[in-house]
């Protein structure tokens, strides 16, 4: 087992920076809904706070480059669409956390 560094800096409330030996990250949310930004994927955790009971999905927001796609591109027959569906969970994710923040108080 080997060392391990994490670091939690809280910026505003819901939003918070972070620091580890493996990098650094942002994360926003409250309990329950926590998005969080690293290295160019976004990890989003839905929780039931009290239960011990989450589910995870991690998402890239850059698609993987294939020596096809590289291919139908340079060639011009299939130019390449761009992902919109991590900005949407994004908005939705960030729209959440401000409601919930917003009813709180």
């Amino acid at each position: 087992m080997g060392f391990r560094f994490r670091r939690r800096i809280k910026l505003l409330p819901g939003l918070w920076f972070n620091l580890s030996k493996t990098g650094v990250s942002t994360s926003v949310g409250t309990k329950g809904l926590k998005v969080n930004f690293k290295d160019g994927k976004t990890r989003t955790t839905i929780s039931a706070p009290g239960i011990g009971l989450s589910y995870s999905t991690t998402s890239t927001t850059k698609p993987p480059i294939t020596m096809a796609s590289t291919r139908s591109v340079l060639d011009g027959s299939n130019p390449p669409r761009p992902t919109v569906r991590p900005m949407i969970w994004i908005a939705l994710t960030v729209a959440v956390c401000v409601t919930i923040y917003m009813l709180k108080m």
